[in-house]
């Protein structure tokens, strides 16, 4: 490493809490639609329970300590911005630099669990990886951009992010946000040698269907469009108004951040405060990155920095031609097409269709989520 990196360490923010929990606190609930459940937005039932939870049992404190016991940095990738990431290097010999992506509304939470069997595999034939786990540009511990920055922008930034740390070379894997990104590596970047990807991000200039299957999809995509991404309009277009209300209001973040979290996970018949994906603590830990920080309102800039690049499609007569590795989860936010349609854009290699899962692969199936990482890898030429 060079003097362009620095160790850091999250800190809790000992101010910033206090003063959230003095909101969560005087918070007021109001009234929702009878039987509204999630069809309405946010749950009245799971939020007050969520509340409870932070108020009377969640460990802050805690929760950093266990993110501190992994090794992080913060990254000088152009002169005066800094990206901050967990930098895990494996002791195998022949382990591969792997530079794992999160998205909105993730945070470096998502891989949690997964860095150090990343770095160390339980079974020494399984592939190892020296693991960099980047916040994106204007959330938790990077510096904020001074203008919304889209994902073409932060591809280069994480491609410069892996030169500094001394890999020539590296592999990708993303969903959400991490996947358009890593569509923008794979045609942008030298460094990179394969892409592994659990969404459908950067897509192909020709999205015209062909067979009924890619018919039926895009009207299924259509049909998530209009019931779930107003949401990416708003931060897309507006996302100073929104902003004005959210950092006033944990509670407002946490109901905001929840409800993607239910809406995208795979649970038939969507959560109760019994069945939610995720336990309060994973919950109230990656909602708490986002207020300790200050960042929600520019971790949504990177969505009208999408627009402003020209959105999330290939450029015309272009195809990522790195190899490429689909793990498919079936209730993703972004799922994939029939894979001839997919394959217009991608040059695919490895191909799993996953029997259950949503968007928030690597935290709701994570066994699955490494499995797959791991075969595509251990496919590929050394």
């Amino acid at each position: 490493m060079t003097t362009d990196v620095e160790p850091f360490t999250i800190p809790i923010a000992e101010e910033e809490a206090a003063w959230i929990r003095d909101r969560v606190a005087a918070f007021r609930f109001f009234e929702e639609p009878k039987g509204a459940g999630w069809n309405f937005g946010a749950n009245r039932a799971y939020l007050e329970a969520l509340r409870t939870h932070w108020l009377e049992r969640f460990d802050w404190p805690a929760a950093v300590a266990r993110l501190n016991r992994h090794p992080q940095v913060r990254v000088e990738v152009e002169p005066g911005f800094r990206l901050h990431a967990v930098h895990k290097r494996s002791s195998r010999p022949n382990a591969r630099p792997l530079l794992i992506a999160h998205g909105w509304p993730g945070s470096i939470l998502e891989f949690d669990a997964l860095i150090e069997r990343l770095a160390e595999p339980e079974d020494p034939a399984a592939p190892a990886f020296h693991v960099v786990a980047p916040s994106l540009p204007g959330y938790a511990w990077s510096d904020k951009p001074e203008f919304p920055m889209g994902p073409r922008a932060v591809a280069g930034l994480y491609d410069k992010l892996m030169g500094v740390l001394g890999y020539e070379r590296f592999i990708y894997q993303g969903g959400d946000w991490g996947c358009v990104i890593g569509g923008w590596i794979g045609l942008d970047s030298a460094r990179v040698t394969a892409l592994h990807i659990n969404g459908f991000g950067l897509r192909p200039a020709d999205m015209r269907p062909t067979t009924p299957a890619e018919e039926a999809w895009l009207q299924k995509a259509i049909g998530i469009r209009e019931r779930e991404t107003a949401y990416l309009q708003l931060q897309g277009t507006k996302p100073q108004s929104l902003a004005y209300a959210m950092m006033d209001s944990p509670m407002g973040v946490a109901a905001w951040l929840a409800e993607k979290f239910a809406g995208w996970s795979d649970i038939p018949g969507g959560p109760t405060v019994e069945t939610y994906p995720f336990p309060m603590d994973t919950m109230l830990t990656n909602i708490m990155i986002y207020l300790t920080s200050r960042s929600f309102h520019t971790a949504t800039w990177i969505y009208a920095g999408m627009f402003i690049e020209g959105g999330f499609s290939i450029p015309a007569g272009r195809r990522i031609e790195v190899p490429t590795g689909v793990a498919a989860f079936p209730k993703d936010l972004l799922a994939f097409p029939p894979r001839p349609m997919a394959e217009r854009g991608y040059k695919i290699v490895h191909w799993t269709d996953m029997p259950r899962g949503g968007h928030f692969a690597s935290l709701e199936e994570p066994e699955l989520f490494l499995a797959d990482l791991r075969k595509f890898v251990g496919a590929l030429p050394a």
